[in-house]
């Protein structure tokens, strides 16, 4: 039997541009065909969009996730924040992937409080529901981000804190594995760069760059849910699955999209609580952290939890976006291969300037 054959899932922030990938590749089958997926979020109106770009598709493909979409998908309406909103769905659940988050970092900056609600309130929700109700829910995958890691905004403040939530979880709910990810920036995600470099690019620049040297990771939503798959089907109790990604130059994605077209980029400076480059691996955290194929697995800070890797090769150094940089024919090639770019430019430049 498939790992999730027959589960009840649930996906809280199930809206979003993760959680569609997420819940698209659920009702795939491809680790089982669960009973039930339940998408949770506070946002009817994005519910009702999904919901009715799965009646569309149905309607002209037979794919088997849209034959599946009756049966097994349910929408509910709830926020993370709301102890009694989470009880109700998660008892419902045998495993919980736990996508709700405020990410854009300027946002939490000014709005701290709020990421404290969600990102580190949410997940404490979801804990204390299981644990004050004994509910039988068999695995919760926290989602974190690169950001985290020696943090120093609030969007990265809080999902440390809530990494240190799940991982805590562990020895309060015995019956129930707590596991984390951890990735970089999400190739074309609702709110990331480079939708925002094409708008711009589209309206005929300036394409808009905080500093030239700024280095980030870079995946695809779609490697994003392979790393999810891969820790819910190998991680321990309090492990935390790390993939080992490519990083660019900004300068170079911008690039890379404007090719010959006669657009500018322009420096604004560092938006409040950005990094000049991320790490996903700190020095601190590197003696407790060891490759497994194309991830990076970092044991739990708790020793109550942390059990006895034979033969680990754990890091001697960070693992941070300012390493191991792609050229930019590297650049070019990924977001060609991704969808990102068209084959030739002159292609790529017609379809930004439509």
């Amino acid at each position: 039997m498939q790992l999730l054959e027959g589960k009840r899932i649930l996906v809280t922030g199930g809206t979003g541009s993760l959680g569609k990938v997420l819940v698209r590749r659920l009702l795939s089958g491809e680790l089982g065909q669960p009973s039930k997926i339940i998408v949770f979020s506070r946002d009817e109106a994005k519910q009702h969009a999904m919901r009715v770009e799965y009646l569309n598709r149905r309607a002209v493909t037979d794919e088997v996730i849209y034959r599946n979409y009756e049966r097994i998908l349910d929408f509910w309406i709830g926020d993370v924040r709301d102890i009694h909103s989470v009880t109700s769905v998660v008892r419902n659940a045998d495993v919980v992937f736990n996508a709700a988050a405020l990410k854009q970092v300027p946002t939490c900056e000014y709005f701290p409080f709020e990421a404290v609600q969600t990102n580190v309130g949410g997940a404490d929700n979801i804990v204390r529901a299981i644990r004050e109700h004994d509910l039988p829910v068999q695995t919760v995958v926290g989602i974190s981000t690169d950001k985290a890691c020696k943090p120093v905004n609030v969007m990265g403040m809080t999902k440390a804190i809530q990494e240190r939530v799940f991982i805590r979880a562990n020895l309060d709910c015995p019956e129930t594995r707590f596991i984390c990810v951890r990735y970089g920036n999400v190739l074309a995600s609702r709110g990331s760069v480079i939708p925002l470099f094409h708008e711009q690019i589209r309206n005929g620049g300036p394409v808009t760059i905080t500093t030239p040297d700024m280095t980030r990771f870079m995946l695809t939503l779609e490697q994003a849910v392979d790393t999810i798959f891969v820790a819910l089907r190998g991680a321990k109790r309090g492990d935390t699955y790390i993939p080992r990604m490519p990083s660019a130059r900004m300068t170079d994605i911008a690039a890379t999209l404007i090719g010959d077209m006669p657009i500018k980029i322009i420096v604004t400076g560092i938006r409040p609580g950005e990094k000049l480059h991320e790490i996903l691996v700190s020095e601190e955290e590197a003696h407790r952290t060891t490759a497994r194929d194309d991830y990076f697995v970092m044991l739990p800070i708790l020793p109550e939890l942390r059990s006895e890797e034979r033969n680990a090769q754990w890091l001697e150094n960070e693992y941070s976006s300012a390493e191991n940089l792609m050229s930019p024919e590297q650049v070019r090639e990924l977001l060609r291969r991704h969808g990102l770019l068209s084959p030739d430019q002159t292609a790529m430049e017609g379809e930004l300037l439509r």
